[in-house]
């Protein structure tokens, strides 16, 4: 892991000064994507699909462990402490930050440390992003995302989405998707159980229901790629049933 800054700063291992050295130069001469939460389930998909694809000439991931993944394209930035945005040190304007951090609240023990991961962490990189002129911003939200909503979990989600949208970004994309599929590195018995009775049902689930299928986190990894690509200017908001036809058909397939 390549740290920057108080918490993110380089190991000082002579051995890797020439790597250090190439990064920096890569980082001046083609688009970077610069992903958050490279190791959840959307986020591996979608560095998986980066590093398959030839978009951008640099992918930084930022995170609190190793991704485990290797390319030559590919700097690893540890996230610690309580400033994540110093990650962001270093890296010209104009890069596209996509954002698929996130938790429950089971897991981080706490609602207060889940706002944390949830919404003060998300938040605190797309201020750094916007005030050094990122070209996107692509994030993963919740259906059903609102700050009014009497559930404390999707209420986080609104309110990051309505924070978001305060900031001077060039272009910022909220995607909403359903349940979530695909194989998580962590356990979370009471999501499979969920996952399992939801797909027998995706069929029965037409009209306003069609919202409600559950979407395979590769497919919300394609969407992200595509709206980072495609998006207008402004703030896009991308619900459940358009990630599916956007992730498996392209920019417009909802239409």
């Amino acid at each position: 892991m390549h740290n920057r800054g108080a918490n993110c700063f380089p190991s000082g291992e002579m051995k890797k000064w020439m790597d250090i050295m190439g990064q920096k130069r890569r980082l001046q001469m083609g688009e970077t994507a610069v992903v958050a939460g490279g190791t959840g389930l959307v986020g591996r998909e979608l560095l998986n699909l980066l590093l398959a694809g030839e978009r951008y000439a640099n992918v930084i991931a930022i995170g609190r462990r190793p991704t485990g993944l290797s390319d030559p394209r590919l700097e690893e930035r540890a996230m610690e402490g309580g400033q994540p945005e110093q990650c962001l040190e270093g890296i010209p304007g104009g890069y596209d930050l996509f954002i698929a951090t996130g938790t429950t609240i089971k897991k981080a023990g706490t609602r207060e440390a889940f706002r944390r991961v949830d919404y003060e962490l998300p938040l605190r990189l797309a201020e750094m992003a916007a005030s050094q002129g990122a070209g996107a911003l692509v994030i993963v939200s919740s259906i059903g995302a609102s700050p009014d909503s009497r559930y404390f979990y999707l209420r986080v989600k609104g309110e990051l989405e309505r924070q978001l949208e305060k900031l001077s970004l060039r272009r910022l994309i909220v995607l909403r998707p359903s349940q979530l599929l695909g194989k998580r590195q962590e356990r979370r018995p009471g999501e499979k159980w969920a996952a399992a009775l939801a797909k027998p049902l995706s069929g029965l689930m037409v009209g306003k229901l069609a919202r409600y299928r559950p979407v395979h986190a590769a497919t919300v990894a394609s969407a992200m790629l595509e709206a980072a690509k495609r998006a207008p200017e402004g703030v896009t908001v991308v619900e459940s049933e358009q990630i599916a036809a956007i992730g498996s058909h392209g920019w417009g397939a909802d239409e």
